[in-house]
């Protein structure tokens, strides 16, 4: 059975900031402890990016209103031995819901990155 990567993104609120950038600290950093808190380590965290639409060129998905931010994460995860893109897709969203609870999430791409009976196991 092959192994898909499987990006989601989510949607962060975080209050009392001034900034988009500490916003955006805050947001991974958070999110990042809810997944390690879960034993979820493999799963990247980053930033989410936001095209522009006078340019088209990608910008921080962040947006800050009243010391309150709206900020768009993106998380990555390899999914082993998946039987389709949409069964790794419902696995990923399920184990990192579960670690993210009460967090809006969405899988926005599933792509096969090998196939699982050539991984040499350890």
């Amino acid at each position: 059975m092959p192994n898909y990567l499987v990006g989601m993104e989510a949607a962060w609120l975080v209050r009392d900031v001034e900034s988009v950038e500490d916003a955006i600290g805050v947001a991974i950093s958070e999110a990042g402890r809810r997944l390690n808190d879960a034993e979820m380590d493999y799963v990247e965290v980053d930033v989410g990016g936001t095209p522009c639409p006078a340019c088209g060129e990608p910008f921080e998905s962040a947006f800050v209103a009243a010391e309150t931010a709206l900020v768009g994460l993106t998380l990555e995860m390899e999914v082993f031995d998946a039987e389709s893109e949409e069964h790794a897709a419902r696995i990923a969203k399920s184990e990192v819901g579960g670690a993210l609870r009460d967090v809006p999430l969405s899988v926005v791409q599933t792509v096969p990155v090998g196939d699982g009976e050539d991984e040499e196991t350890t």
